[in-house]
């Protein structure tokens, strides 16, 4: 009967701990970014406060998404510490358990918050960056846009019934269908310029797109307005997904499907395969976390040195960190497939922090 609260004991105080490292993280993640937001805001125009406030929530599921190996690291660190503090862990060892046994509540938390975060917090991370990508070009214009390059916005060029067109857009929503902030240039069969058009938003369908309250301007006449204008294309949604949509606004229910009709229709499907293979690894990654928090947490504080251990565990993570970062470029960029340049830093990490427990525990 004691084997499972005590399980539950430390299991909880893990929870805890990384629940409370996220949220902090969080915290400071709305508040740096209310700020920034407000700074736009000075720059490129008026936003009402109410509207800043909600972009910065709906911006922050994402930006906390990413850190969530770090809050696990340090979560994991925090909890092992405190139960070493107060000597909780020299007891268990001496009613004969080893680190395996009080260390497997961990494991579970960190594997569980890691299903979590991949089948549920996930969608509504992809979800909410997309809205937020989309009211951000609203709010700002086009030079302020999160999908902003060295001229301004993306670009894309089409073809259609009425002749080619050069589209511009904000930011893209909906895996590239619902574009934010648009211009149109439109050209004849013959390649000569006809008329420009503008608007917040353009909407992809079956053969066109469809413009709302657009501002027609064309050579020597007075812009139009309309409440609706439509623009001929050949374009797919599966290729406007594969030229301006972002993988990290898919979510993982979504990307085995748009995978798939990318490759079908012969575009390069690699940065959202390798964006599928780090939302596969994350259970895995946030137990990793957890093992290399025990390799600078388990020596007893009369020994001494805790805080160098702290802080080479803190720097190991971060050096794991950009190892991720960098191999999952090399997967972006086609030097590695996306499954090593995913799962070899795991799997590294992992036989290391292994290596160092072992040497610990076992001699």
């Amino acid at each position: 009967m004691r084997a499972p609260t005590l399980r539950r004991y430390i299991g909880r105080r893990f929870f805890v701990m990384i629940t409370g490292t996220f949220l902090l993280c969080a915290m400071l993640i709305f508040m740096i970014d209310i700020v920034e937001l407000l700074r736009q805001a000075g720059k490129f125009g008026r936003v009402p406060s109410f509207q800043i406030a909600w972009m910065a929530l709906l911006r922050l599921p994402a930006y906390t998404e990413i850190l969530l190996p770090f809050c696990v690291l340090v979560g994991a660190i925090g909890a092992l510490l405190l139960l070493n503090r107060k000597s909780e862990l020299a007891v268990m060892r001496a009613a004969g358990m080893s680190a395996w046994q009080f260390m497997l509540p961990g494991f579970i938390v960190a594997v569980l918050v890691g299903v979590f975060a991949v089948t549920v917090y996930n969608p509504i991370a992809a979800w909410s960056r997309q809205e937020s990508e989309r009211l951000f070009a609203e709010a700002f214009g086009r030079e302020a846009s999160v999908m902003r390059v060295e001229g301004g916005g993306a670009w894309l060029r089409q073809d259609g019934r009425d002749g080619a067109s050069v589209l511009n857009a904000g930011a893209a929503a909906s895996s590239g269908r619902a574009l934010s902030v648009v211009m149109f240039l439109q050209y004849d069969s013959h390649g000569r310029f006809i008329e420009r058009i503008d608007g917040p938003r353009a909407v992809l369908h079956d053969g066109f797109w469809q413009v709302e309250k657009a501002i027609v301007s064309r050579v020597g006449r007075e812009p139009e307005y309309f409440d609706v204008y439509t623009i001929s294309t050949f374009l797919t949604p599966d290729r406007v997904a594969d030229a301006l949509g972002t993988a990290m606004s898919v979510s993982v229910w979504d990307l085995p499907g748009l995978i798939e009709v990318t490759e079908k229709a012969g575009l390069s499907a690699v940065r959202f395969r390798v964006q599928y293979e780090v939302l596969l690894s994350r259970p895995a990654l946030l137990l990793v976390m957890v093992l290399l928090a025990a390799t600078v947490s388990l020596r007893s504080f009369r020994s001494g040195g805790i805080q160098t251990m702290v802080i080479t565990g803190m720097l190991g993570g971060f050096g794991f960190f950009l190892l991720s970062e960098v191999s999952r470029q090399a997967g972006v960029a086609g030097l590695a497939s996306p499954l090593l340049a995913v799962w070899v830093p795991v799997i590294v990490a992992c036989c290391a922090s292994l290596t160092v427990l072992l040497h610990q525990e076992d001699g």
